[in-house]
Parts: structure tokens; C-alpha cells; sequence
């Protein structure tokens, strides 16, 4: 199945007026570390980096430069999403790293529990994401000024008036798949951007699996993060 046309939403920092809870710092959930490399597995509802405000100080990429003070940014999940990140443990990796990720030379794997029986079982989404300034942070989908945005999806299983996805984003816009799967029909469960919060505890979404080329020698390797939901 193949998309195309509708609207949509952005938003990694809490939107003006909302609170921001970050869950308790129980100490990082390190996947992998070593002289090139730090992937760490991130809590639903902590920010990757600071917002503005001290308010928004707590954060995955502050708690891990308290044990890694040298670990540097290479790419982000939204607030709510849970899973693996990637931090470079030096310059020379951060920009590897950063290559990798505007060339698209890694792949990224979601899964997702979103809301209703998706009839279909496997598609493509290709539908053009660009910021709705007037409703910030919020995104949708524009065919005039959008950046292409493409995910494919496939069902794992369907239960309880929900179906549990696996997402495979072939480009990397803010709240891809949380757009992409508002406009299939199938908000993600407990969305409170594109769908209905009180669908599920948290944001049904998780950074599940990261297939990348090693900064040092090259070599493909791959992390995964255990779905908690």
C-alpha cells in the first residue's frame, strides 16, 4: 500500500505549558560502549538533549555525559519514544557517524502498537513532512513544501483492538512515524500528538534495532534494544 496526501505533527520538548516529568535516573542502560561508540537505551518520556530552560535540563545525552563526559550527539529520538541511541565517543566517530546518517548507510527498525486492526499486512507510506509553524511543534504533510518521507511497515500480530508493527523509516523527518501512521488510519497507541493518550500508558513506540558500519574498520554491525511493552 502506498500513500500520499494529508497532515501532521513535530515535537521532541514538552509544548509551551506542558509539564515535564522525566522519569527517575536509575543509571543508563548501556547496550554497547567502547572507543568509538556508546548505544544506550532510552526511557520513554526523557528528553535526548536539554531544552530551553533549566526546567528541561534533565536529559539522556546530560545523564550520559555525567559517566561519559567525552560522548558527543550524533542523532535524537522524540521525547516520548523509547530505544537505542547512538553517542560518539570522539570527534572522528561523531562525524562517521553523522555521515552514515544523512547518506542513509544504517538502517533504523521501530515497533509500534498502534490503535485498530490494520486490514493490510505490509506497505509503504510516502508522504511529505514539514513543521505546521502556526502549531508548534506539531508537523504535517505538504506535497508543496514537505521533505520526502518514506516508511515501510509491516504487521507482527493483532490483538485486543490493537496491532503491534514493525516500522522501518527510509528517511529520518521529526515525528515520522507518529505522521505516517495518523495518516494510514492507526495512530500509534497512547499518542498524545496524533492519536489519544488515554489509548495506552506511554507513547507505543520503540527505537527497536540499528544496523551501522563501525567507525573504526568498517565492519556492519547491528544493536537491539528489548521492546518493554
Amino acid at each position: 500500500m502506498r500513500m500520499g496526501g494529508a497532515a501532521h505533527v513535530n515535537a521532541t520538548t514538552p509544548a509551551q505549558g506542558e509539564a515535564y516529568n522525566p522519569p527517575p535516573d536509575t543509571g543508563l542502560v548501556v547496550i554497547h560502549a567502547d572507543d568509538d561508540l556508546l548505544v544506550l537505551d532510552k526511557p520513554s518520556g526523557l528528553l535526548s538533549v536539554p531544552g530551553k530552560g533549566d526546567h528541561l535540563s534533565d536529559c539522556l545525552m546530560t545523564r550520559a555525559q555525567a559517566e561519559y563526559p567525552q560522548a558527543l550527539l550524533v542523532h535524537r529520538l522524540d521525547r516520548d519514544t523509547s530505544g537505542l541511541i547512538i553517542f560518539a565517543m570522539n570527534p572522528g566517530a561523531q562525524r562517521h557517524l553523522g555521515l552514515q546518517f544523512e547518506r542513509r548507510h544504517l538502517s533504523k527498525t521501530y515497533e509500534a502498537l498502534v490503535e485498530g486492526s490494520v486490514a493490510e499486512e505490509s506497505g509503504l507510506i510516502d508522504l511529505p513532512i514539514t513543521v505546521d509553524w502556526p502549531n508548534r511543534p506539531l508537523q504535517k504533510i505538504c506535497h508543496e513544501t514537505g521533505r520526502p518521507a518514506l516508511t515501510r511497515w509491516r504487521v507482527l500480530s493483532r490483538k485486543g483492538g490493537l496491532t503491534r508493527m514493525k516500522l522501518d523509516p527510509e528517511t529520518g523527518r521529526s515525528h515520522q512515524l507518529r505522521l505516517h501512521m495518523k495518516e494510514l488510519g492507526h495512530p500509534i497507541a497512547g499518542d498524545s500528538l496524533y492519536g489519544n493518550a488515554a489509548s495506552a500508558p506511554r507513547l507505543m513506540l520503540h527505537a527497536r534495532k540499528l544496523t551501522l558500519h563501525h567507525p573504526t574498520g568498517r565492519q556492519i554491525i547491528q544493536f537491539e534494544a528489548p521492546v518493554p511493552f
